[in-house]
């Protein structure tokens, strides 16, 4: 007897949300996901963040912000931050950060403080989250060009104005590296070997542009002096470089060819500490006729340039790679009020971007058999700031913001990931090739656990317009129980997404308490309906939803 192809259909039309001037408009994708087929490990990728204010991490809303990022992962998660040696008070503002952790007295000698970084450190710890440790920038003391220090940028101003003396080379590379000597020491009495070990650290930020004031050979001397300092105080802590802005290549493999192949200049000796390789990866949005535009085949033209590198060194078979800043463009403070271009951050555009561009950053892993344990995403929150201003943050003045949902879908994806075929989703070489200018991509990312599964689907264009509501077909293979539990997690203009509800507010820059409460609300990750019990009597079912453009759903399976 001849066994039916499909024993019962799991057949969910999601459209209660939907206008009916849409539904008339709505194209079709199919997606086939086949649990039965694993292409890799769901390593957790996303689980990094990063900013340029160090000093946000232990205000009110920063603290309640990393509460909720380590909350929503089901592994620690690595933050990382500028300015974490710069000279100041650690009073804020915008690109600017300080720690004070280095002075000199009357006579030039070393002064350590690390009350201010370990107020960093300790808000990670507490929350079982873990430093990406950047080694910069100069202290004033030590800077060979230390006036003027503290910048007074504010968006508007050109970019290079942030550029001062905490920029420079030392003026002495011995209290350099023995400034991370005493850095390193002091983390390991304070936390304990085993949890530094666990730590990354690595040397600066962007050597390759205004970041760094000094040659590339200074680069180098700086980096070698710092790794010497480290592993003179914890010879198994990890370290690594360079982290150069997207297109950076060729200043990457010259630091890679010196880590292997060159006289160190701290100890004489050939080659220096290389644990792990970073570089940075940005898209360019622009603003055409009054659309913003994105470009994510640049962000990720540049992953796969960087990754094309790495992989060329048989050297560094399997060594550990993080994008150590990946984001749709390259300045979070620069809002919208004075960049327009970036006016897809509040919104669902900037969520629906990172769903697409997060499933092509595990395709290029996959493509270069690259050991990408991380990717940071450089958005964070700014104290005290106006609501919803355009900057690139998670969470404006303690309310969630529809992309941090994304990482809540994010985080309830673990195990293997499985195949997936789909219809209207890019290729790789196709996105790479031409971005997302013709029609949306509508694609989908699958996990499979022991006792669960979950496929993420996007609506994604790099045009943000309104467009038709896709009817996505999504039929899965190799369900392994006849029970499961159904829940759909939903971000749209209707769900997870409090920019929506404010606007509704009136925009209100002064929120009554009671309001800030319902944007609260409105900025969790929401579910359409409520979880469904199925009795599945074979292993294949079919799940219909109507997904609008910039919408990103995530279809939870339970058994």
């Amino acid at each position: 007897m001849k066994k039916p192809g499909l024993h019962i259909l799991l057949l969910f039309i999601i459209n209660t949300f939907t206008p009916l001037f849409l539904k008339s408009q709505s194209n079709t994708a199919t997606i086939n996901v086949d649990l039965n087929k694993p292409i890799g490990n769901m390593n957790p990728l996303w689980a990094w963040f990063g900013y340029d204010e160090p000093n946000y991490t232990y205000m009110k809303d920063g603290k309640k912000l990393l509460s909720e990022i380590a909350a929503l992962s089901p592994v620690p998660v690595y933050v990382r931050t500028h300015s974490l040696l710069s000279t100041g008070d650690g009073t804020p503002a915008l690109k600017w950060g300080s720690t004070n952790a280095y002075t000199e007295d009357a006579n030039g000698n070393s002064v350590y403080s690390w009350k201010i970084i370990d107020s960093i450190f300790d808000t990670y710890i507490k929350r079982g989250m873990k430093p990406l440790a950047q080694i910069g920038f100069m202290p004033e003391a030590l800077s060979t060009h230390p006036q003027p220090y503290k910048h007074d940028w504010k968006p508007g101003m050109p970019y290079d104005k942030i550029i001062t003396g905490w920029a420079y080379p030392p003026k002495d590379y011995k209290k350099w590296g023995n400034l991370v000597y005493e850095w390193v020491k002091h983390s390991v009495d304070r936390y304990g070997k085993k949890e530094v070990e666990s730590w990354y650290w690595e040397v600066w930020n962007e050597p390759n542009s205004g970041y760094w004031k000094g040659t590339l050979q200074e680069y180098l001397k700086l980096y070698d002096y710092a790794a010497d300092g480290l592993k003179r105080a914890l010879p198994t802590a990890k370290i690594g470089g360079a982290n150069i802005t997207g297109g950076g290549t060729k200043f990457l493999d010259a630091f890679i060819k010196h880590c292997l192949n060159d006289t160190n200049y701290a100890t004489g000796k050939i080659g220096s500490p290389l644990d792990l390789v970073l570089f940075h990866a940005k898209g360019s949005p622009k603003l055409v006729d009054g659309t913003v535009v994105m470009n994510v085949k640049q962000q990720l033209q540049n992953i796969n340039d960087a990754l094309k590198l790495i992989t060329s060194f048989p050297q560094l078979k399997n060594i550990p790679v993080v994008i150590g800043e990946s984001d749709p463009e390259g300045c979070a403070a620069c809002g919208m009020a004075t960049n327009p271009q970036n006016a897809y951050r509040n919104g669902t555009m900037y969520s629906s971007y990172t769903a697409a561009a997060f499933a092509r950053k595990y395709a290029l892993a996959d493509k270069y058999n690259a050991n990408l344990i991380g990717a940071v995403t450089w958005a964070f929150e700014f104290e005290d700031q106006p609501w919803f201003y355009g900057f690139r943050d998670l969470a404006t003045n303690g309310v969630d913001k529809p992309v941090l949902n994304v990482f809540r879908m994010f985080g309830m994806m673990t195990g293997k990931r499985v195949e997936v075929q789909a219809s209207n989703m890019y290729s790789l070489k196709n996105i790479l090739d031409s971005s997302v200018r013709g029609q949306t991509d509508v694609g989908a990312l699958a996990s499979k656990n022991n006792n669960n599964a979950a496929v993420m689907v996007w609506n994604y264009h790099d045009e943000d317009k309104q467009g038709s509501v896709c009817n996505v077909k999504i039929t899965i293979s190799g369900i392994p129980s006849k029970k499961i539990t159904l829940t759909q997690y939903r971000i749209d203009n209707e769900h997870s997404n409090s920019y929506e509800v404010w606007k509704k507010m009136g925009s209100p820059q002064n929120p009554t308490k009671a309001q800030i409460k319902e944007l609260e609300k409105a900025g969790l990750l929401q579910t359409t309906g409520k979880p469904e019990k199925i009795n599945v009597t074979g292993e294949t079912g079919q799940i219909n939803i109507l997904l609008p453009r910039q919408g990103v759903s995530l279809l939870k399976m339970n058994w």
